[in-house]
């Protein structure tokens, strides 16, 4: 297996503990199916709030630009 996979393992054991986890990432799919919530940053600033795995690409990257 590779390495996102064994990352993928050991975030969803934390977060099986109930230990909160930050993924920082550019891949918007990755983020969606990995997040509870989205914080969305632009220009050292937080500019949104998402709901994670049910928000759309096109959100967040509205909020991006």
């Amino acid at each position: 297996m590779g390495a996102k996979y064994e990352m993928y393992k050991i975030m969803n054991s934390l977060v099986a503990e109930g230990k909160a986890v930050l993924l920082i990432s550019s891949d918007l799919p990755e983020v969606i199916a990995m997040s509870d919530r989205i914080y969305v940053m632009r220009d050292g600033q937080i500019v949104a709030e998402l709901p994670g795995q049910t928000t759309s690409q096109e959100a967040i990257i509205q909020h991006i630009t």
